[in-house]
């Protein structure tokens, strides 16, 4: 079973998430603050974080950018604060999903399970939506067996997308997973690719849409 780090400063919810895990059978291990988040990703293999944002010594917005500068684990961020704004720093520093306090449990392992799946896909080669298969090691598209053409960015978008479905990513991600921290050019170069992808599979497959989420950015939908 996965091994999930939880990382909160405040003992009833450490109590709280690691019961609510360990009854799903998961192996949790607790830090109260990012210092201690850090020395325990050192000595144990992790394979997801839950991290609060409003702790001492380093928050929350930073030990995500910190696990995520070496390690390709998924993280959920749980906190308080339920602003836009909010969410929109935590997706830049790297977090895949987000809960606000207070939440149910049953949510919470919803949350876990969706994403420790969508990490499995990651690290796949092949993705598989519907009658839309994708393959990364050439950048080949199948619908119902027949081969479609994607310039290699249109490509590596979807894929990135189809590895993360119902996840929000925001045009600053995209632009600087795919374009690179020191892209000059517009934001809005991704809504340009965005409308691209759309107008080419709309036609051919309603198996998933890639749906405006306002205020944050785009994801992608498996319409099953």
């Amino acid at each position: 079973m996965a091994h999930i780090l939880v990382v909160d400063d405040d003992p009833y919810i450490q109590d709280l998430i690691r019961m609510t895990l360990q009854s799903e059978g998961f192996h949790v291990t607790l830090a109260g603050d990012g210092e201690e988040a850090l020395t325990k990703l050192e000595q144990q293999k992790i394979d997801l974080g839950i991290i609060d944002i409003l702790m001492p010594k380093m928050d929350g917005y930073k030990l995500c950018q910190e696990i995520k500068d070496y390690l390709d684990i998924p993280i959920i961020m749980v906190t308080a604060k339920g602003e836009t704004g909010d969410k929109v720093k935590g997706f830049r520093m790297g977090t895949d999903d987000y809960l606000v306090k207070p939440f149910e449990p049953l949510e919470l392992i919803v949350r876990v399970h969706a994403l420790l799946k969508r990490y499995k896909i990651n690290h796949s080669q092949q993705i598989e939506i519907g009658n839309v298969t994708l393959f990364a090691a050439n950048h080949e598209v199948m619908i119902d067996e027949e081969d479609i053409h994607l310039p290699p960015k249109e490509f590596e978008i979807l894929f990135h997308f189809a590895s993360h479905p119902n996840q929000t990513f925001t045009r600053r991600q995209l632009v600087e997973k795919f374009w690179g921290l020191e892209y000059e050019g517009d934001e809005r170069t991704v809504d340009v690719h965005i409308k691209r992808l759309r107008e080419r599979f709309a036609p051919l497959t309603e198996s998933f849409s890639i749906v405006t989420v306002r205020g944050l950015g785009y994801k992608l939908t498996v319409n099953l």
